[in-house]
Order: structure tokens, then sequence, then C-alpha cells
């Protein structure tokens, strides 16, 4: 498998990224219902709940944007540093990528603060806390604060300093290789520097120099490592008040890794989460994420599927990259999971893997619009894997006014199908993995229902069945 961890590859991975992000990014005329719930909530001093709701899902859609942004900064980072990447072309590259998304997160947060900024009750209600999002009291405060931070605002206007004056070469690194777009975002961002720059300077904003030891490092590196150098300080912190900590491992170690990869099987489907808001991209549920297993290559070629061109990686899983073959290791990087196996025929397997398969290389979908396949959220790749094939189905559910497919209405629906069963789950609670029934109590638990002994599923609402449970 290639190395993902390559320049070439995390750059490539920073382009499909922002390529899934450029449409789903808030704008003044797609939002011209929550600018005037804005309006008419501030004259009558409360949002109504239907208004609320909107605003809820425009701010939660608005920050699982702004984590894959932040996240594709802080992974180009490292790469601008001559000494790990001394290929001039490549590092102007990656530094139009990395800008580009700078741009996007500012654009995108003065939008929200725009918003907020003179409307006090629209500020208050983006501050309260939303247990279903995990998000805690005062998260809106904190992006205002890093938006408007003189700091910030003058390692922004750095590094406009040094598009600007490598415009063109920026430019052409990255017609090279094929991401002509990143430079047609960048050209359209233009006026927006300007006026970013002209209330920069109408501001008056003072900073010392030496309180970034500029004295130390001059040019080129003054620009790049100020400018990113997001993680591990205090300023981080200011920009990502969700972020997870350097030093903070994950649960599922690598010999829980293992130990899940020697029990899946091809066709499993694994529901994941993390502690930290952040990396569940605000998604509603307590299990936010959906990935499907496809097996080692013995146990594909026994199913007789198509060849894939990672022939090491055993996961099919929609993130911020897109829809792509992964290893276990980088889809159990969380801390806790369940997995859920299909009661299907062999047949009907490999009918929804070569299905599944079939849909590898598509972008992420940050709209979650489900009546469209050209793009995939995680349990997008799950529900056009199995819906449909032999006695599955699925039924979409209504939020926000879109028909969506949540990783948590896709457990509870696989579950209530009798089609599905629990095989293993860990980090529910506590450290320990379970098996069989108890898995199952404990899952059952997270999402309200109680196991009774004798019919571990009943009282779940049933969805999809065509025909009996045995197959």
């Amino acid at each position: 498998m290639n190395d993902r961890t390559s320049q070439e590859h995390l750059a490539d991975s920073a382009w499909r990224t922002l390529s899934a992000v450029a449409p789903a990014l808030p704008r003044s005329s797609a939002l011209k219902q929550e600018i005037r719930d804005a309006m008419e909530a501030q004259e009558r001093g409360y949002y109504l709940p239907d208004e609320d709701e909107r605003l809820r899902n425009v701010y939660t859609s608005y920050l699982g944007l702004r984590t894959a942004l932040w996240e594709t900064v802080l992974t180009l980072r490292p790469l601008l540093d001559e000494r790990r990447n001394p290929d001039w072309e490549l590092r102007l590259r990656i530094f139009g990528l990395a800008f580009c998304s700078t741009a996007m997160l500012m654009r995108s947060a003065r939008f929200i603060v725009t918003l907020a900024r003179d409307r006090p009750v629209v500020w208050n209600k983006l501050d309260e806390a939303e247990p279903r999002f995990d998000l805690e009291a005062k998260s809106f405060t904190s992006i205002y604060r890093s938006f408007s931070s003189a700091r910030w605002m003058w390692r922004y206007h750095e590094a406009w300093r040094f598009y600007n004056t490598h415009r063109e070469e920026i430019a052409e690194a990255l017609r090279k290789a094929d991401m002509d777009l990143v430079a047609e975002w960048l050209h359209a961002e233009e006026p927006f520097f300007e006026k970013s720059r002209r209330e920069f300077i109408k501001r008056k904003i003072r900073y010392r120099l030496h309180a970034f030891k500029l004295r130390q490092i001059a040019g080129y590196k003054r620009v790049m490592f100020h400018l990113f150098r997001l993680s591990g300080s205090a300023i981080a912190d200011m920009k990502q008040p969700f972020t997870r900590r350097a030093h903070e491992e994950h649960r599922v170690t690598p010999e829980l890794r293992c130990t899940t990869e020697k029990m899946l099987q091809p066709g499993d489907f694994l529901v994941t989460r993390h502690d930290d808001a952040m990396s569940n991209l605000f998604l509603p549920g307590f299990w936010p994420h959906a990935s499907l297993s496809l097996g080692n290559s013995a146990q594909r070629s026994d199913l007789d599927l198509p060849p894939i061109h990672h022939p090491e990686a055993n996961v099919l899983e929609a993130k911020k990259d897109g829809v792509l073959f992964r290893h276990l290791d980088e889809t159990l990087s969380v801390d806790a999971f369940v997995v859920l196996r299909p009661r299907l025929e062999n047949h009907f397997l490999k009918e929804a893997l070569t299905r599944a398969i079939s849909h590898e290389g598509k972008l992420y979908d940050f709209v979650f619009d489900f009546r469209k396949a050209d793009k995939l959220v995680c349990s997008e790749v799950v529900y056009r894997a199995y819906h449909g094939v032999g006695p599955v189905s699925f039924e979409l559910v209504k939020r926000s006014g879109k028909l969506v497919l949540s990783a948590e209405d896709l457990l509870r629906q696989a579950l209530a199908s009798g089609f599905f069963e629990i095989i293993l789950c860990y980090g529910v609670g506590d450290n320990q993995m379970l098996q069989g029934r108890a898995a199952e109590a404990k899952i059952l638990s997270t999402l309200g229902k109680k196991s009774p002994d004798s019919a571990p599923l009943e009282g779940l609402p049933k969805f999809g069945l065509k025909t009996s449970r045995a197959i």
C-alpha cells in the first residue's frame, strides 16, 4: 500500500479535502432564511424552536468544516520545513493548499461572526451548551476570540504577503499537480485578502516581532512556521478549542486493533466514536461514524471480490479526504467502537461489497445530501452497500429538513432488522472489550434500550424487513 504519510500523499489528501469543503462553506446567498431568523430573533428577544434548529444545523455544519480545514493545515504544517522538504516547488504547492485552507477558515468564520457579532440574542444562542453535539458552553465566544486575535491576524497577513510575492510560482506549482482549482480559489479570495488587510491596518494592530522570535527565523521560515505553528501551544487551543491535546492517546490501543483485525470478516461494519467533539465532526448521537470492513486479501479472494489497488487495505471508509481504502489501524484510531456482522449468505455479501468498492475514490459529502451519489458521507458507504441487497433495506430519516441516515440511525436500524448482529464492542463506559450478549446489552444502553433475555432486539422499531429472518 502507498505510504499514507508521504508528502505527495498528504498533499493529495489536502487537495481532496478542499475539493469537498469548498462547495459546502456557508454563503449568504444560501442562508437567507437563517439570516432572516437572526434578525427576527434579535427583534423578538429569543429564538423560536424551528429557528433554533436551523441555526444549530448551520453552526454545527460550520464547526465540522472548520475542523476539517484546521486538521488540513496542521497536517501540512511540518511539510513546509525546508529541512524535511527541500523541494521548493512542492513546498510552494503545499503552501498554496495550506493558505487556501486558511483563507476558507477566515471567510467562513467571518460569516458566522457577522451573523452574531451585533446580535446578542444570536451570540447567546450559539454560546449555549448542546449535549446532542457534545458542545460545551461558550464555544462561539472561543471562535470569536480567535477570529479577532491580533496575533492570528498578523500571521495571516504575513502569509498573504508571501502569497502576493510568489503568486505566479504558487499557481504554476498547483497547476503542474492538476490542482488548478486551488489556484482559482486563491485568486477568487484576493479581494477578500485586500479587504482584510485594510481592516487590519485600520485597527493599527501592533505586535512585537521578538514575541515570535523572528530574529532567529527569516524569510520563508518566518512565514511558514509562525503562521502554521498551531499545535502544542496556547495559541493552538485558542484557535481550535475542541482539539485533543497532543499527548492524549486514543483509548483503542495498537494491541487491541491487532486483536480486532483478526476477528473481522468481510462485510462487517464498524461504528466508532472519539471522546472529543471535534474528532466526531460535531455530528449528533453517541455513535457518529461508520466504516465497512473488506477483509484481508485472502478473504476477498474467497468471496471473489474485485481487486483493489491497495491490497493491504482492509476497510472502506469515508473521511474528510474522501471514500478511500484504508487500514484498520487508521480506522480504529478512536476511543470506542462496535462491530456488526451481517447474517447474509456469501452471494449477498459479494453483491454488497462489490457495490461498495465501486464508490472508492469519491469525495466526502459535507452537505450530507443522500439524494446524490457523487459524494458520500461515512454512513452512506454502508447504506449504499447493503440497501436492497437480498432482504436488507434502510429508511432515511428527516433531520433539519434533509433525508439522511446517521451512523447511529444505521446502527439502530441494522439491529432492528434482525439481519445484523453485534460481534464485539469496546470503550463504552470503560476500557473493556465485550462480545456477544454482553456487547449487545452495552450498545443498546447507549441507544436508550434494554436487552431482554429472551428477545434481545425486541422493542426497537422494525425497518425494511422484506422476508423472514432466516436466510
